[in-house]
């Protein structure tokens, strides 16, 4: 399935909102546990979409077997890989976690193979994720790989992580043709009801407390625009693109991290950036495949 223009633009603002979500998570889990933080942001966005449902007026399906739908859905895209990676990111540093991220795809073009009947695997598509992930790996840094002999359960619970987004693209395409709003609204309620439990029981191993002022921001922040608007975004993209297009967002995660840096921090981009960021919009063109048939056809 063939991105329009209108999409790739929508998939580098989700990437740049995505791209600030490992920086809040780290702010965040300087205080509270990966389970606090996870229910912290979904129960905020769940409160968030609810309050931006009722002041639009919105009707909410009351299907049981839609609920039912998005139950999986806030499963695997919400409650377990939030739980994976923010886990993971208290073992291993955000860098080998987003090299790890950047699998998605991978796992998403296998998945589609065997569960879909229009996102086949095709060579053009393979050569162009492995690109992207070898541009990932070296704009990081290769330096990041020195971790990999360490903490060896967190940097497989990211790649379960992975493994469950690409399931949770999949799953979602049968919600082609609600609102976006809706559907964002349907899975995160229900990622919340079964993060509630689990970060009450589970979440404060040294008792309750207040976090501070940056905390609860760092929070909001993971809930409204890393969630609430990210969501809408991701479900628009995924009912006009399909799943294996969708997941491209986590090749250019890091760039987005990149830019931001460079832009906003004064940081100096080094050669080894440039050349992973080549990379991964050389593999981002081979997928898309337009600017390839234009050369052939011309």
């Amino acid at each position: 399935m063939q991105m329009r223009w209108t999409d790739w633009t929508l998939l580098i603002i989700l990437s740049l909102i995505w791209g600030g979500s490992f920086y809040y998570a780290e702010i965040a889990l300087q205080e509270v546990s990966a389970f606090v933080v996870v229910w912290g942001r979904v129960l905020g966005a769940a409160l968030l979409l609810w309050l931006i449902l009722c002041v639009r007026r919105i009707p909410v399906p009351n299907s049981l077997s839609l609920w039912v739908a998005f139950f999986v859905m806030g499963v695997l895209n919400n409650a377990i890989p939030f739980s994976l990676i923010v886990w993971g990111q208290t073992e291993i540093t955000g860098s080998l976690a987003s090299i790890f991220n950047a699998t998605t795809p991978l796992f998403t073009i296998i998945l589609a193979q065997f569960l879909t009947t229009d996102e086949k695997i095709t060579s053009r598509k393979v050569i162009g994720l492995l690109l992207g992930f070898v541009g990932v790996v070296v704009m990081v840094g290769t330096e990041a790989l020195s971790g990999l002999s360490n903490a060896i359960l967190a940097q497989l619970a990211i790649l379960m992580a992975a493994v469950s987004y690409g399931c949770a693209a999949i799953w979602g395409r049968r919600f082609k043709g609600i609102n976006p709003m809706v559907t964002a609204t349907g899975q995160v309620t229900c990622s919340a009801l079964v993060m509630t439990p689990v970060a009450l029981i589970f979440g404060f191993p040294n008792g309750y407390f207040m976090p501070s002022v940056d905390v609860w921001v760092a929070l909001l922040m993971l809930a409204f625009f890393c969630t609430v608007v990210a969501y809408i975004l991701y479900f628009r993209i995924l009912a006009t693109s399909g799943a294996t297009n969708l997941m491209l967002v986590t090749f250019l995660v890091p760039i987005s991290a990149i830019a931001l840096g460079h832009s906003l921090l004064g940081e100096r981009l080094t050669v080894d950036q440039m050349i992973g960021m080549g990379l991964i919009l050389f593999g981002l063109l081979m997928i898309d495949g337009r600017l390839f048939r234009r050369a052939i056809t011309a």
